[in-house]
């Protein structure tokens, strides 16, 4: 996968570079876009808590959004989106950043502590299954070698042809190596775990009549930096398996690679084109969820969002944070959705 040329996605600031997206393997240069100036003289404070995958866009939607008002303290972090929905439903943060979207479980919880919230989708991604930078065995994987792999009937497995079997049985040509299989992914807090699960794993799981999850034997973290550095492996043991958001598997190609997904397609690596038009089978949008009510409330709030949805803000930021940017009509609808909030 050709690289992007951008600052770092994990710590975007407010200099905004010129792109260099992959399509077709050739790198076109893309025009820079300039983010428009910040509202300035606000005060106050905003909390922002959820997903680590969107962590990186609100992290740079906020840098830009303090230079013109420095005096409103935002926090971000992202200890996962379900821990995120927790707090925000309890009336304890003003924004949840989420990687899929709101239950019904969690809006009725929402709704019973009286937070009344707007679901706003902010961008693309193609959730990226990746091994150690050092494996050459594999290039691509389907989603019934995902299942062989990490679903519920993979507990145990301590090398990648221990699960050879199901994976045959399932219809896979692949063939694993005799090798040592190191498992880092999301944990159950991630909404990365909760839609891998729901695209990758369900649907196999029920066929055959076991229950969907994934198998629960693998070094699970919400942090995603943590998943890469546990992918990386060494050289001598780079039999790794493990499955992130795009933005950072871009910001390290130099230790983990990216393989091919076979959703039952063909096998497609994640690319910007691929994930733009849904090809990627494990492509997903991308949220952001604000309590409506504190918005009313927090002149900050509602300046911040206005921020966050104005034309060319994300568009900047995506330029330094590889996920992918909305249609114009998906960014209208953001825009309506707020408006009418």
């Amino acid at each position: 996968m050709p690289q992007t040329t951008r600052r770092s996605a994990l710590g975007a600031g407010s200099l905004i570079l010129v792109a260099s997206l992959a399509t077709g393997g050739a790198a076109i240069a893309q025009e820079p876009v300039t983010a428009p100036e910040p509202p300035t003289g606000l005060t106050g404070s905003i909390t922002i808590s959820g997903s680590s995958t969107v962590q990186p866009i609100s992290t740079a939607v906020q840098e830009l959004f303090n230079v013109g008002s420095p005096g409103v303290a935002i926090s971000v972090d992202g200890p996962g989106t379900g821990d995120g929905f927790a707090l925000f439903c309890a009336g304890e943060t003003d924004i949840a950043d989420a990687s899929r979207a709101i239950r019904p479980s969690e809006a009725e919880t929402c709704a019973a502590n009286g937070v009344e919230h707007v679901e706003l989708k902010v961008a693309l991604d193609g959730l990226s299954v990746i091994t150690s930078a050092n494996n050459q065995d594999l290039t691509c994987l389907s989603f019934n070698d995902l299942y062989a792999l990490v679903g519920p009937e993979s507990i145990g497995f301590g090398r990648w042809s221990d699960a050879q079997a199901i994976a045959t049985e399932l219809g896979s040509t692949t063939v694993f190596p005799d090798a040592a299989l190191t498992i880092t992914g999301p944990g159950e807090e991630s909404g990365t775990y909760d839609f891998f699960v729901e695209v990758a794993i369900a649907p196999i799981a029920e066929a055959r009549g076991q229950e969907a999850f994934t198998r629960p034997d693998y070094q699970a973290s919400a942090n995603d930096l943590t998943i890469v550095e546990g992918v990386a492996g060494t050289v001598d043991a780079p039999d790794t398996l493990g499955w992130v958001g795009f933005a950072f598997v871009e910001e390290n190609l130099d230790r983990i690679k990216p393989l091919a997904v076979d959703g039952g397609a063909g096998c497609i690596e994640p690319t910007y084109d691929v994930i733009s038009d849904g090809t990627y089978p494990i492509s997903r949008p991308l949220f952001i969820y604000v309590n409506t009510t504190k918005a009313a409330e927090k002149p900050e709030l509602a300046a911040f969002v206005d921020y966050y949805l104005a034309p060319g803000v994300i568009e900047s930021v995506l330029q330094t944070v590889p996920y992918v940017g909305l249609s114009a009509e998906e960014t209208q609808v953001a825009a309506d959705a707020w408006a009418n909030r």
